[in-house]
């Protein structure tokens, strides 16, 4: 039945850093896996002593490399496809398991070039059963001085 196959994972069930690299590695298409993307954490649950507005996420960080340069800095299509698979790995931290979605809207703020790696913090803003809704920061691993702001919604297929 359609619906079974949609169901999701067990909320007992734990979406962490291993469940986060296999979806990498299975789900996303090779030439993402080319980027190197490297998980560095997942935040599922609402720690203890939490502040409020506490939103589920992921950190993801994209090493430096050449190959995603142009004239020395890293482009933006790379920047966009770390944004969009840290966005993936969010909304599936907070369903504990990943669900077939695609982007209907990203949009992205360069804020300043980087040649260094770059993190992604994804963070949910608003999820629901058909739809999810997030942003990203992307930052200089060197220095954590913003690179970029990422809005983007999700719908489930």
């Amino acid at each position: 039945m359609a619906v079974e196959a949609r169901r999701l994972e067990s909320v007992d069930s734990v979406f962490g850093i291993d469940a986060a690299g296999r979806l990498l590695t299975e789900v996303m298409a090779p030439w993402m896996q080319d980027l190197g993307l490297l998980i560095e954490a997942i935040e599922s649950g609402r720690p203890a002593g939490a502040p409020q507005d506490w939103q589920p996420g992921a950190v993801l960080r994209m090493p430096f490399s050449g190959k995603l340069c142009r004239d020395g800095v890293v482009c933006a299509q790379s920047l966009m496809a770390l944004a969009d698979a840290a966005m993936t790995v969010a909304c599936a931290a907070a369903w504990s398991g990943y669900r077939p979605m695609t982007v209907v809207d990203q949009t992205m703020h360069f804020l300043r070039p980087v040649n260094f790696d770059v993190l992604a913090d994804a963070r949910i803003m608003r999820i629901g059963r058909t739809n999810c809704f997030g942003r990203a920061t992307l930052v200089s691993a060197v220095d954590r001085r913003p690179v970029g702001i990422v809005s983007s919604a999700y719908a489930m297929v």
